[in-house]
């Protein structure tokens, strides 16, 4: 038999990754993901199950480079333990410089039950599965384990596999409630070419590259992981075949900090619940905007050639799709260097608690984003949500961003046309394209470039929306290239008045511009209406010169007055206030309520819309 020896550990990590084309929209719903492993065949009932007899089973005991076997289907040849047969193995003791490998005759499944074992395999995989029908690896309650490799493999012929402290060619499936650490030195932790499923368990894992990847599936329905990662957290891989590539997640307590992406799937990621911490590429502070090697997230372990082509591209986002991106509750902390959530086809989040800083984008999809539920607070980015359509169903939403709050675009990313790093490609290149739809919810825009942008349209028809910013007179409160019907809900934004716009002509519903308002950082304002009836009380973030405001209590035709120099009163967490928070006022600017558009030169980031800015007297 001829050895090769290879040390892979200086791989660049273009070739860790596996960013792929994408596939279609995610289908499984919650009950289909409680009661199957994603892509597999496995069910969750079936991979919870880690149950044994000890009077049915081989007992193993490890001393040092002794195997020590008590019963049927396995055999020891020096520090190498081979179990050739269906059945359940319990493995205790310490194995130093050895290997347990599983070859059963007739790929039949295969329990290992770790109770207190250590393997240490300094030349390759500490547990190794190369044939099985399935194989479960079962902690047993109240122990800690430990699997751990070295930083050189010797492979069997001319392959280059195992490259993971634990490795599995056939479906593997991780149970019990005990613990297992481990150190893996050379390329990943825990790996497996069909499907990997964990049901429970505590997992404590530093790894030069991936630390839990599957190639068909990955599926958590539980456990706490621990996780440093030199490469990705977790991690799917098959984007070739249709249904495969998902990654799902039911619960569970996640710690991730990884050189690369936190979890990533090349087709369907979906979450349903769990609290996640995760830290990607150095976090925030690494952002692509004012780090010099933001884009070099280092050079993790080794990844095998079969996992990775040329065309990989490094990455450090929080969540990452190629396909579909579900997320339905969970808690979420994410400091990502490079987007918290992203997605080369559709997000939908329909419940969670997101806490989000972002060295790049909060949240990007380059289809379509649709938000029904959820709190979200993008503390940090360069854009805070983007997408080719946008449609805001509900949830309170909170962002501040360096650029645009809120964006939808066609082709490259329109804020990024002197190739800023992390520039990202939408799946329509039309120009025009872009649909940003609230229906419902309450977002909280702080921008310092454009507010609420659209390459195409804007329409609102219910909800809350509070833009503060921006500054510079080269970016408004609203851009849209085409038209913001604005048909309900209540919009209040206030920015520098350069390229201030109003919505369209063809509102549905009244709304007061002007771009005539001197108006201070942390300043209030109240607006009333002819009979001295109080619409509004507001307090801005920024310095403005423009506001546009809608609500259904405006009457078109009648003139309403802002008063500036204000104070308020109390806390919320939109800017919005009780009447009776409102105390002082120096100045006024009266306005009337209209359905006429008026506003600045440009539309769309240099889109091309004129129109005549509006009239409104000082007082």
């Amino acid at each position: 038999m001829k050895s090769t020896i290879m040390n892979l550990k200086n791989r660049p990590l273009t070739q860790m990754l596996a960013l792929t084309g994408a596939l279609s929209l995610l289908t499984a719903c919650s009950t289909e993901a409680s009661t199957t492993t994603a892509s597999s065949d496995i069910s969750a009932a079936a991979a919870s199950d880690s149950n044994y007899s000890e009077s049915n089973s081989t007992a193993i005991s490890f001393s040092d480079q002794t195997i020590t076997v008590d019963g049927s289907g396995a055999a020891a040849d020096g520090t190498t333990l081979t179990i050739t047969q269906p059945g359940t193995y319990i493995l205790s003791g310490t194995l130093s410089g050895g290997q347990v490998r599983v070859e059963t005759v007739d790929e039949a499944d295969v329990q290992i039950v770790l109770d207190g074992a250590t393997i240490t395999n300094p030349t390759g995989a500490a547990i190794y599965v190369k044939s099985a029908n399935s194989a479960t690896i079962t902690l047993a309650e109240g122990t800690t384990n430990t699997l751990s490799d070295g930083e050189t493999y010797t492979f069997e012929d001319s392959e280059d596999e195992p490259d993971a402290t634990l490795f599995s060619k056939s479906d593997l499936i991780l149970n019990g409630t005990g613990t297992l650490v481990i150190d893996a030195n050379y390329a990943h932790a825990i790996k497996g070419k069909d499907d990997v499923t964990i049901a429970e368990g505590i997992y404590e894992i530093t790894s030069v590259g991936d630390a839990i990847k599957g190639r068909d599936s990955l599926f958590i329905s539980s456990g706490t992981f621990t996780i440093d990662a030199g490469g990705d957290g977790l991690q799917s891989t098959n984007e070739e075949e249709e249904g495969k590539g998902t990654l799902t997640i039911q619960s569970g307590t996640f710690t991730i900090t990884s050189v690369a992406d936190g979890i990533q799937a090349s087709t369907d990621l979906q979450i349903l619940g769990g609290d996640f911490t995760i830290t990607t590429g150095g976090g925030s502070a690494n952002s692509s905007t004012q780090s010099e090697t933001w884009g070099a997230w280092g050079t993790p372990g080794a990844e095998a050639a079969a996992d990775t082509t040329a065309e990989d591209t490094a990455s450090a986002k929080g969540l990452k799709a190629t396909g579909s991106l579900a997320v339905s509750g969970g808690t979420f902390v994410l400091d990502t260097s490079d987007d918290a959530l992203h997605t080369n086809d559709t997000i939908q989040i329909t419940g969670g608690d997101f806490t989000l800083a972002s060295g790049d984008d909060g949240i990007h999809a380059d289809n379509t984003l649709t938000i029904d539920e959820g709190t979200i607070n993008i503390n940090q980015s360069y854009e805070g949500i983007e997408a080719t359509e946008i449609t805001l169903n509900g949830g309170d939403i909170t962002l501040t961003a360096t650029d645009d709050g809120v964006n939808t675009a066609g082709g490259n990313d329109a804020s990024a046309v002197s190739g800023r790093p992390g520039e990202n490609t939408f799946a329509s290149t039309a120009e025009g394209a872009g649909l940003l739809t609230i229906n419902g919810g309450t977002l909280v825009v702080n921008a310092s470039g454009d507010g609420l942008d659209s390459n195409g349209s804007i329409e609102m028809n219910d909800g809350t929306v509070v833009v503060n910013g921006p500054t510079d007179s080269m970016n408004g409160t609203l851009d849209y290239d085409s038209t913001f019907n604005m048909n309900g809900g209540t919009l209040i934004g206030v920015g520098s008045s350069g390229m201030a716009m109003s919505p369209s002509s063809t509102s549905a519903q009244s709304f007061l511009f002007t771009s005539s308002l001197p108006l201070a950082a942390d300043e209030a304002i109240q607006i009333t209406g002819p009979d001295g009836e109080v619409i509004l009380t507001f307090e801005a973030s920024t310095t403005a010169q423009s506001l546009v405001f809608s609500s259904p209590d405006l009457v078109n035709g009648s003139a309403y007055t802002i008063t500036t120099g204000g104070t308020v009163t109390g806390e919320t967490a939109t800017g919005i206030y009780e009447a009776s928070a409102f105390s002082g006022g120096s100045s006024t600017v009266e306005v009337s309520a209209t359905t006429e558009a008026s506003g600045g030169q440009m539309g769309g980031g240099m889109g091309g819309n004129s129109m005549p800015v509006s009239g409104a007297s000082v007082k």
